[in-house]
């Protein structure tokens, strides 16, 4: 996955519980309260809302990313020549006060290339997290879209509290850095590590308070779906054409349940499972990556690799690789140090994609050597998120109307908003008693990686907001048919939630369709199966056969 679809391989053990799919809360709470069916405000409201659904979007030649969503060039224009086209919408603060404080909402934007005739409006894209910039993520993975565009404008944006709509803000980067290098992000030896874990999410979630509490309460899973009603709406079409992605799944499902009618061709790829409370969700991570790095090993034995004759032997030779760098970090050759917790970052983030797997089989075997320089490297690479970051004021008037931040800090925000948006949407608050109490579960699905997702379920603790929920309400009868699409080896959305989510979907409306692969997600493996799948809804309105299956292409040769 970024981010873009490298999710924050450091948010899984670090800052968050669940990296690409934190559970949203939107089952019907106070926040509905005065609202119709469909999740619409009551009359009172709507000559608020109508206002800011006719408003006109000014859009422009793209900047430069800003830092809080990740930095980098300006957005280079397509091929055909078309240029990426910037805008800020604003939608309110509290979706119940829709006359009240706005913010705005970063937009991006490539123009259909086929003709007018043919085109069927905009396609909205989230590309998972939650807490990725879909204003940095489209253009970077725009060609592996080129097909769609001949039909739609693709769109993406960042969700409120992501990157340039008012990016929450927590510690910043260096402070976060500093405190969590001091602690023990998988506690093993008693109360101490424990506390430390507990008073650190404390501390993230008080700098939280204090730098980003206006806009904390409202940057759930439900409030991003209403402003995805907007967009919709703003952009002048009649149903909502959408494309999301490992947490983009969850926002559609949340999308589908508020406005079942207005779905249009929907396609959701790396698929939460909506069934899932935080504590559980967790649980099947760590099934789902003990399965894909046991897939792993598997053709780490086929490359005739020298961590272990099979795949029960590779498995322990890492757990006691995490278990001695745990204790004794090894030094690399930077003049740095490779930890416990780094090669489980590693690790994870190489599982990510198959086409890792040779890098990380290198890392792998030099460390047993007594070299760690490859898999901290991996480590960086795959898992190299900072926080920080700060939107316009949250006003309607505060003569700042791009969205963006006037004094921004020097990385992304990603890890805050991952937490943020996790927070809001989960009503869970766990303590170490409770993981300690559910520890045996995970260690038997992973002993690699279940102690890591475990103390995870503590990212909440000391949280300001209340969170929504247990888990998200995704039930959407009478919505259009929805592709989903479940990956038999995807280990942070394992398989089972594509066939739970098409079930909470209801009849008629979750559509499923398998791809026996490895990594995250199925669509950006770049399988011709898949993707004619997905080309066919979209483009034509053609779902596959109920039970259609895709198979994967061969694995990667390894050294």
């Amino acid at each position: 996955m970024p981010t873009a679809r490298l999710i924050s391989t450091a948010a899984l053990l670090s800052t968050a519980t669940l990296l690409s799919c934190s559970l949203a809360a939107c089952a019907p709470t106070e926040r509905d309260a005065g609202r119709g069916a469909d999740g619409t405000a009551a009359a009172s409201d709507r000559p608020d809302e109508n206002r800011l659904r006719q408003q006109t979007l000014d859009w422009r030649d793209c900047p430069a990313p800003s830092p809080v969503q990740g930095g980098g060039e300006a957005p280079a224009p397509l091929p055909d020549g078309t240029r990426w086209q910037c805008a800020t919408m604003r939608a309110p603060l509290d979706w119940e006060k829709p006359g009240g404080k706005t913010i705005g909402i970063a937009l991006i934007r490539a123009r259909s290339s086929g003709d007018a005739d043919d085109r069927l409006g905009s396609l909205l894209f989230n590309f998972g997290g939650p807490g990725g910039s879909g204003v940095a993520a489209l253009p970077a993975f725009a060609t592996d879209y080129e097909e769609l565009r001949t039909r739609y404008d693709l769109v993406s944006f960042d969700p409120r509290g992501v990157g340039d709509s008012r990016g929450v803000r927590c510690l910043d980067p260096e402070a976060a850095q500093e405190a969590e290098e001091k602690v023990d992000q998988a506690p093993d030896d008693g109360g101490d590590e424990s506390d430390a874990l507990v008073e650190l999410n404390e501390l993230i979630a008080a700098a939280c308070e204090k730098n980003s509490g206006d806009v904390l309460p409202y940057v759930g899973t439900t409030e991003a779906a209403r402003d995805l009603d907007l967009m919709r709406q703003i952009l002048g079409d009649d149903k909502l054409h959408y494309f999301g992605i490992s947490y983009g799944t969850q926002l559609g499902g949340v999308y589908a349940h508020l406005f079942p009618e207005r779905v249009g061709r929907a396609v959701l790829d790396g698929v939460v499972d909506p069934t899932q409370d935080m504590m559980e969700g967790a649980l099947g991570q760590a099934a789902g990556f003990q399965l894909a790095f046991e897939h792993f090993a598997r053709w780490c034995v086929e490359q005739r690799c020298t961590l272990g004759e099979d795949v029960e032997a590779i498995v322990e030779t890492a757990v006691d690789l995490e278990a001695e760098l745990d204790d004794t970090p090894l030094a690399t050759s930077d003049g740095g140090e490779l930890d416990g917790d780094e090669v489980i970052s590693a690790i994870t983030g190489s599982l990510y994609s198959q086409s890792f797997w040779p890098a990380l089989l290198v890392g792998l075997e030099a460390v047993t050597g007594g070299d760690g320089d490859v898999l901290a490297e991996l480590a960086e690479v795959l898992g190299q998120h900072g926080s920080g970051g700060d939107g316009d004021d949250g006003t309607e008037d505060d003569g700042d109307d791009d969205g963006t931040d006037d004094d921004p800090v020097d990385r992304s925000n990603e890890n805050d908003a991952f937490r943020a948006i996790t927070c809001d949407d989960s009503s869970d608050r766990y303590t170490v008693a409770d993981v300690e109490r559910r520890m045996p579960e995970f260690l038997e699905a992973s002993p690699l990686f279940g102690p890591g997702l475990a103390w995870s379920a503590l990212s909440c603790a000391g949280w300001p907001v209340p969170g929504e929920a247990r888990h998200p309400e995704v039930s959407a009868p009478g919505a259009a048919p929805i592709l989903l699409v479940g990956n038999t080896g995807d280990p942070a959305t394992p398989y089972e939630g594509a066939a739970r989510m098409a079930e909470a979907l209801g009849e008629d409306v979750g559509f499923e369709l398998t791809y026996r692969g490895e990594g995250h997600g199925a669509f950006d493996s770049g399988n011709p199966c898949v993707r004619d799948a997905v080309h066919a809804y979209l483009l034509d309105g053609r779902l596959p056969k109920r039970g259609a299956v895709c198979e994967p292409a061969p694995l990667p040769e390894g050294k």
